[in-house]
């Protein structure tokens, strides 16, 4: 979800929204962006979680909710910029060819956008599997599996492990500990790589149709 409303958003932005509103859209999301995970994750408990709240309790949805905010200014950033950095000479082209907006941007300016944009999805990815403050405060944390209510059931994550089971003595704990931090560092290398891979590929395939 915060994929797709980042891509819109970003979309939004370097497309249709006038210049006024788009510098007012950018300038929030530049600040979002600086909030520390933390302080993103106790604004999620208050109104997630806390009775004043929605009162939703540590649950699946509250986590994901702040994550997705948490990286939601990086994928609008990056689809942004990547629309905005197509060469204007593309734009006059459809235009001349009296393509419409939609098929504008659908057949023209998204296949040299793209790789920008899997770029940005990518590394919001990345940065939501190494987060640990947010999913604290939001999600919880629970060594029983996860029941079928998305509000009120708090879940297990990697990073949690990690931090809960360095806070605890004896050596099976610390072996724990490491496990997951490893796993979680195996996660991530892998989402870059792959993201590498497939921006390369749709690199390679924005080429030939420029041939």
């Amino acid at each position: 979800t915060a994929g797709t409303a980042g891509v819109l958003g970003g979309l939004y932005i370097a497309e249709f929204a006038p210049a006024r509103l788009a510098s007012v859209l950018r300038f929030f999301s530049e600040v979002l962006s600086g909030v520390p995970s933390i302080v993103v994750g106790y604004i999620g408990y208050v109104i997630l979680v806390a009775k004043g709240g929605l009162g939703w309790h540590y649950s699946l949805l509250g986590g994901v909710l702040a994550l997705g905010a948490l990286i939601l200014p990086y994928i609008v950033k990056t689809t942004e910029v990547s629309f905005s950095n197509v060469p204007r000479t593309l734009r006059e082209g459809a235009v001349a060819l009296g393509l419409s907006k939609t098929k504008t941007i659908r057949k023209v300016l998204l296949p040299p956008a793209l790789p920008g944009i899997i770029s940005g999805l990518v590394i919001g990815l990345a940065i939501a599997t190494g987060e640990t403050a947010p999913l604290l405060f939001t999600a919880g944390f629970s060594d029983q599996n996860p029941t079928a209510s998305l509000i009120n059931s708090p879940v297990a994550f990697l990073t949690g492990v990690t931090y809960n089971d360095l806070q605890l003595p004896g050596g099976n704990y610390q072996a724990l500990a490491n496990a997951a931090a490893g796993l979680t560092v195996i996660i991530i290398l892998i989402l870059i790589f792959g993201g590498r891979l497939i921006t390369a590929r749709s690199r390679r395939l924005v080429a030939r149709m420029d041939l």
